[in-house]
């Protein structure tokens, strides 16, 4: 009898802290993947907090505040308004003698002011671009964010208006959860860009998870695989099926991969393992000494250079088709 009622006990210990673990899940989840609106309501730093709020931040998650555009465009641009899952905002800046229109997605916490130095860029080499908010970033509807799930159906929406204007030549660029929304559209929706620059995109849902807990020094398992599930069902989907290392497998456009060796976000394994499965031509760059970060900052001169010889490789292949053709 004693030794039932000493299992009783643990069954019960053990069974509270899985449901504690849970409830904290379920605020985390929540707090990663639907910013405030409120700047009151921002997370103080570390040692900032007191001790309540430290007990309070560690049982419901940290306050993230919805991204706002701190700059704008030097050029003139038009504001475009998009109705997709949700109504998202966009900058089109066009280029006179434009040899196509770059759209630019940028990455989880930012907006599409944090793209204008690369638009700039692009459009230093003769392209017209298109900045965009995703949904709960900017000035687009919301506050949420799913790490590039439902983001792609954005990613089509852009496409779509873009190919109703009648440009042909659309490229297509990302960093980071922006690579990913692209990868996920290309796998779901079988558009077809010209081609595609993705930077630093994480192999799955799962492995980005790890990766925070693990720039935190906390144990990876379980709570990152409850942290993904609460994730999923909060924001409808199941979570640990986005797989951008999957999606690359449906990629036939060109496609140019940019990598950080420093990068402490997305690993080394998951480029490699997204890059093998990608179709078509591809190329791989990797910058030393640098990390999750605007690689502009440190690489520029490598960066541009990259992004030419991948744009000579397409009209190279373009050249040779209609040669092709011409032959036949």
């Amino acid at each position: 009898m004693k030794v039932l009622k000493k299992r009783i006990k643990i069954v019960r210990f053990l069974l509270s802290i899985f449901i504690m673990m849970n409830i904290i899940a379920f605020f985390h989840a929540y707090k990663f993947t639907h910013f405030t609106e409120n700047n009151s309501e921002k997370t103080k730093s570390p040692e900032k907090l007191s001790t309540i709020e430290k007990v309070k931040t560690l049982f419901f998650g940290v306050n993230n505040i919805k991204p706002k555009n701190v700059k704008f465009p030097s050029q003139e641009y038009e504001i475009v308004i998009l109705k997709s899952n949700k109504e998202i905002e966009c900058w089109l800046i066009k280029n006179k003698y434009s040899k196509g229109t770059i759209v630019l997605f940028h990455g989880y916490g930012g907006e599409k002011s944090s793209l204008i130095t690369k638009s700039d860029e692009f459009i230093k080499q003769g392209f017209s671009t298109l900045l965009v908010d995703f949904m709960g970033s900017g000035n687009s509807e919301g506050n949420q964010t799913t790490i590039g799930y439902k983001e792609a159906e954005q990613v089509k929406t852009v496409f779509d208006y873009l190919t109703k204007t009648g440009e042909k030549n659309i490229y297509l660029f990302g960093t980071s959860m922006g690579s990913v929304a692209i990868m996920k559209c290309i796998n779901d929706n079988k558009i077809k860009p010209k081609g595609i620059i993705i930077e630093c995109p994480f192999g799955s849902m799962y492995d980005t998870v790890c990766a925070r807990f693990n720039k935190m020094n906390v144990p990876t398992f379980p709570m990152a695989g409850i942290l993904l599930f609460w994730g999923g069902i909060q924001n409808g989907f199941w979570g640990f099926s986005h797989n951008p290392t999957e999606y690359a497998k449906s990629i036939n456009c060109p496609t140019l991969l940019l990598y950080g060796e420093k990068d402490k976000s997305v690993s080394r394994k998951e480029i490699d393992e997204i890059y093998f499965n990608l179709k078509g031509i591809k190329k791989l760059n990797i910058y030393k000494e640098t990390g999750h970060e605007n690689y502009l900052i440190k690489n520029k001169i490598e960066w541009n250079r990259n992004v030419i010889e991948f744009f000579k490789t397409i009209e190279s292949k373009n050249s040779k088709q209609h040669l092709d053709l011409d032959k036949s």
